[in-house]
């Protein structure tokens, strides 16, 4: 540290730089998240083709290396020499923050990658990079290492026969084929992430299929393709019907109220907003309503997920209350009653879309919410009206909703009125800590009132909090609200929390910033914490989303030998101890319940924050997420049954 602060202290980064030493503020993170986001970036752009009408093949390649080949067959990135710069527009966009043709209105009337910093932040992250365009019948190749140039530019014809190779490879082989020289123009992109800036560099398939799916999808007739050479898995999208076979695939499992997906696709003249949205109501008690602008995932929504809300409970209200299908005395349906069960997909196209941050969340033009609530308003006014039975399965549903929601309403009054909320304000066994700043506070929701008391005695009591739950809490995926809200377990976690729910939700309100959910390493206990995080998920989602919940890792074995004891939290953590400790004289404990562990114990493995391993809970994928929880806790049991004995094997290397 020095006392001087002149103008040789200021640092200026050029190039890249600012990327590699601040990853997060490009990516969102440096963890598996900001890793997979590098493909997106890569894959964007070549959507981004697609919506300007030259690309209809996207191929994505996880080699066996672990890099990653983003292959389409779009007009190909320019590689002429830029004058201003005396470097190719290949270099330019691969090397300079804020290049690339998404500036030019002429060039992309709409796109996701607006900030033009996308493929430049995967090469600034990329222990090296390949780049390869096809154009005009030559191939263009550039190399790149973190970022810098590590081999120019440099051009050669392509062989007829290696364009016949290319096309096999992308289309494969038919009887009598010809070269079309025009679809074997294109862009490919190979890039390996650095090591020495994420957490891990291995890509999971699952993950990026998810996000493939989604985009193939949102781009009618837009092929996408998937290849894991690590193991062979491999899958192709192509969706004609595109977002209403979305939202079909959405609304799998549940029982449908109308047979046909409601669908419209609308365009302002004036803004050239364009919206398309699909949607179909079901038996459940949830709404599942997916957003995106220029195909990209806006999770936390914006001013179009608004002007759909409020478009969508107008045009609701108004049509039924032409056809007479509302009386008086009917309970007045708000916005969230015609919400449940809707399973909705909206994409809107936005020339210049205002999104908040690089990874954009969240949409926020402000005249994106008029115009999509005047197209939604207009277009489903006119469907309801074509389709009058539609209306009154969907009123119907509204109805019974605002019912259940008057009788939620009632519940939660009564369980106010019942809990000493408005005076001591905690339920009876909680066991509370003394620190009263919720972000050095930590609640512990035990199974069991053995593993609770000895949680209550090994705890520090200063910031950690106890809370026993007697059984198993009630699925909230196959209840309405008012019976959820009248569990005696559900009552207590939610005075305990202290944010409420429903209409009364405040996550400011949260007195612990730490919800740690500590079961049995057994199946009951995984039944009992996928509960839980069920409930969280759809009641206080915004505790997930804060970062909030965790789960804790307690070991599965107690290895000792002599004085010596070490804890082992998997089979492969128990070999290796017992190999350390010699097998002469071992005993091996396998713990089958947070219960047999005395209070000293459970605090020095599972409680002490100098020793303990604790998983936070985040949500990657928001359609991926819901996916999960509709199949592992839902009515659909065949999907449940096929999704276990997929993953049994993997998870808990049995045979099945």
């Amino acid at each position: 540290m020095t006392d001087t602060y002149d103008a040789s202290h200021i640092t200026v980064l050029e190039g890249l730089r600012p990327v590699r030493e601040r990853p997060a503020m490009y990516i969102g993170s440096t963890g598996p998240r900001g890793l997979h986001h590098l493909v997106y970036e890569v894959v964007d752009n070549a959507v981004d083709e697609a919506l300007a009408g030259f690309c209809d093949l996207i191929q994505v390649s996880i080699n066996k290396d672990g890099s990653i080949t983003v292959d389409d067959n779009g007009r190909g990135i320019p590689v002429d020499i830029m004058p201003q710069y005396g470097k190719s527009a290949l270099e330019i966009v691969l090397t300079v923050l804020h290049a690339g043709g998404k500036f030019d209105k002429n060039t992309y009337q709409v796109s996701g990658g607006l900030h033009g910093v996308g493929v430049s932040v995967v090469n600034a992250l990329a222990s090296w990079l390949d780049a390869t365009v096809f154009r005009d019948g030559k191939v263009y190749k550039m190399q790149f290492r973190q970022g810098l140039v590590a081999k120019p530019l440099e051009s050669r014809p392509e062989t007829e026969h290696e364009q016949k190779l290319r096309s096999e490879e992308r289309y494969g082989t038919q009887p009598g084929q010809r070269l079309d020289y025009e679809r074997l123009q294109g862009t490919r992109i190979t890039f390996q992430p650095d090591r020495s800036i994420f957490e891990t560099v291995e890509f999971d398939y699952d993950v990026l299929d998810h996000r493939l799916r989604e985009l193939a999808y949102l781009n009618s007739g837009l092929t996408i393709s998937l290849r894991d050479d690590r193991t062979g898995d491999a899958v192709t999208y192509c969706f004609e019907d595109g977002i209403r076979q979305f939202v079909a695939h959405v609304g799998e499992g549940k029982t449908r109220l109308h047979d046909e997906v409601i669908y419209f696709q609308k365009r302002d003249p004036e803004s050239m907003v364009e919206v398309e949205v699909a949607l179909q109501y079901n038996d459940s008690y949830t709404e599942t309503i997916y957003t995106y602008v220029n195909s990209v995932n806006t999770r936390e929504g914006g001013t179009h997920l608004e002007g759909f809300r409020s478009a969508l409970t107008r045009a609701i209200n108004n049509s039924a209350h032409r056809n007479n299908l509302l009386k008086n005395n009917d309970a007045q349906v708000k916005g969230e009653d015609v919400r449940e069960g809707l399973a909705s997909v909206i994409s809107t196209r936005v020339a210049n879309p205002q999104f908040e941050g690089q990874t954009k969340m969240r949409l926020g033009n402000s005249n994106v919410r008029g115009i999509v609530d005047s197209l939604v308003y207009s277009s489903l006014t006119e469907y309801f009206e074509e389709h009058p039975k539609t209306l009154q399965v969907v009123v119907d549903k509204a109805l019974t909703a605002a019912r259940a929601r008057e009788a939620a309403k009632n519940a939660r009054e009564l369980a106010r009125r019942k809990s000493t909320l408005e005076s001591t304000g905690l339920p009876g066994k909680l066991a509370d800590c003394q620190e009263r700043d919720p972000a050095k506070s930590e609640l512990y929701i035990v199974e069991g009132d053995s593993a609770g008391g000895s949680a209550k005695q090994g705890r520090d009591r200063k910031f950690q909090a106890i809370l026993p739950l007697r059984g198993k809490i009630l699925n909230v995926e196959k209840a309405s609200e008012h019976k959820i809200l009248k569990n005696a377990e559900i009552q207590a976690l939610i005075s305990a929390i202290g944010t409420g729910v429903g209409d009364s939700f405040d996550v400011e309100r949260a007195r612990y910033h730490h919800v740690i959910l500590m079961t049995d390493a057994d199946v009951d206990g995984a039944h009992i914490r996928t509960l839980l995080l069920t409930f969280f998920y759809r009641y206080m989602p915004a505790l997930i989303e804060n970062g909030y919940i965790y789960i804790a890792q307690p070991p599965l074995y107690r290895v000792a030998r002599g004085k010596q004891e070490k804890y082992a939290y998997g089979e492969e953590d128990m070999r290796e101890i017992v190999g350390e400790f010699g097998e002469k004289g071992v005993t091996i404990q396998r713990y089958k319940g947070l219960g047999e562990m005395n209070a000293g114990q459970l605090w020095s493995t599972t409680m002490d924050p100098a020793n303990r391993i604790l998983k936070q809970v985040k949500i990657e994928d928001a359609v991926y997420a819901n996916e999960i929880f509709e199949k592992l806790m839902g009515e659909n049991v065949d999907a449940r049954r096929d999704f276990i004995r997929r993953h049994a094997k993997e998870v808990n290397n049995l045979d099945v």
